[in-house]
């Protein structure tokens, strides 16, 4: 738990673990958004296949759903900090070994994908215990802020990191991924100095029953239960961002630049929501909160989808964006702190894993439905499916609904 002298400030700058922990998320977010868009174009400039393309999407894919569970055992096991410090050491060493092969031009499609592989394979076993981490480093009533400033981060990274990475890319790759190497350091820095508590685990071999136990626990807590399932049919059926090239081509006549302008809305509505939930407490209605911001999403999707106008799309999807950032950081900050301790890992397992499906099979069923019926129908029924969602959770999880505060003390380990 957060030091004594500072538990009680409203201040995340008195909290000096919870600062060396955003920046060792914020450096190694806008390393890692950099090293993406810099192995698409070397490995496309090596091999000229898109197929290899697709290659990258899988070698990060597979680790992150096949080592899940797994990974979530192990935060719930072992020390969290080592877990994610030995992680983050050998993401960094796998990019210095990509920048050295790079500047000495001994590089190739199969070294690039492997050493990606082991990257990935990393982050798949750090991210539960990474997510598991920062409830510790600030007192409950500040979770919710402390999210919100990681989710700047994140979507700042997200935005300014392709870019950086491209600029980078101008004066070689090995110069690119030697950048990358050093905001990991930095990142492994930040988390080798921050203060960290963690109750000493009850060890148990790795079962069948304790590798699952995160799915028993989400089923038996209803509020959980709801924020969960809430997000993943949510992000299936919202899924109308894969379509914005269509969108861009064929309904608002504009070109490459207006893709740019269209793809970067939600990130920028994400951003200054992030910001502005980060100076702010949610001290009541948290439920209808997150139930009217899933409702806007569901709105702000079908204004784009029926708009034809290139500006009042940018706003729809600003305000998408916006909406996606409340619910998202309420929806976090309940899985944290309606779970005890020792099971944060394998809940954030699970909770990552319906992300990463939600996510992919979202922009699977946007492109078959547009193929079927077409992009702008295809929108409009995502976003009469997620108002369809939020209605029907709102009855079937009614405690969720009435609930006025992130903190539930209720919860027992």
């Amino acid at each position: 738990m957060p030091p004594a002298s500072s538990a009680d400030s409203d201040s995340l700058l008195q909290h000096r673990s919870f600062v060396a922990f955003w920046i060792a998320r914020a450096a190694s977010s806008f390393g890692f958004q950099m090293l993406s868009i810099v192995v698409s174009w070397q490995i496309y400039s090596i091999t000229g296949r898109a197929f290899d393309l697709g290659l990258i999407g899988l070698v990060q894919f597979f680790p992150s759903v096949a080592l899940a569970l797994v990974a979530g055992h192990v935060a719930d096991q072992f020390d969290r900090r080592r877990v994610v410090l030995l992680g983050q050491i050998v993401e960094w060493l796998a990019i210095a070994a990509l920048a050295w092969l790079s500047l000495t031009h001994h590089v190739n499609e199969v070294i690039v994908l492997g050493l990606i592989f082991i990257i990935s394979t990393a982050k798949a076993m750090e991210a539960p215990s990474l997510q598991s981490m920062l409830p510790a480093l600030v007192p409950p009533h500040l979770l919710a802020r402390a999210m919100a400033a990681n989710s700047v981060s994140g979507q700042a990274a997200a935005m300014v990191g392709p870019a950086l990475g491209g600029f980078l890319y101008v004066a070689g790759a090995g110069v690119a991924y030697s950048v990358c190497a050093v905001l990991y350091l930095l990142s492994i820095l930040m988390v080798s100095r921050l203060r960290y508590e963690q109750a000493p685990p009850r060890r148990v071999p790795a079962t069948f029953k304790t590798l699952f136990a995160g799915i028993s626990f989400i089923r038996n807590r209803p509020d959980v239960l709801g924020v969960i399932s809430l997000d993943l049919f949510a992000v299936l059926l919202g899924g109308a961002t894969a379509l914005l090239p269509i969108f861009a081509h064929d309904i608002l006549h504009t070109g490459p630049w207006g893709l740019g302008l269209l793809r970067g809305a939600p990130a920028v509505g994400g951003l200054i929501v992030g910001f502005w939930l980060s100076h702010r407490a949610l001290k009541r209605n948290v439920g209808m909160t997150m139930f009217t911001a899933v409702a806007g999403f569901g709105v702000a999707t079908l204004v784009f989808a029926f708009s034809t106008s290139l500006w009042l799309s940018m706003l729809a999807l600003f305000a998408l964006g916006g909406f996606d950032m409340i619910s998202m950081v309420i929806r976090g900050a309940l899985v944290q702190l309606d779970t005890p301790d020792d099971m944060r890992g394998r809940v954030s397992a699970v909770n990552s894993i319906f992300i990463n499906t939600s996510n992919q099979l979202g922009e699977f069923e946007s492109g078959l439905l547009a193929a079927w019926v077409g992009a702008v129908p295809a929108a409009a029924i995502g976003g009469v499916g997620t108002l369809i969602v939020v209605g029907l959770w709102m009855t079937w999880f009614p405690a969720l609904r009435k609930r006025q505060k992130l903190e539930n003390d209720a919860v027992t380990p």
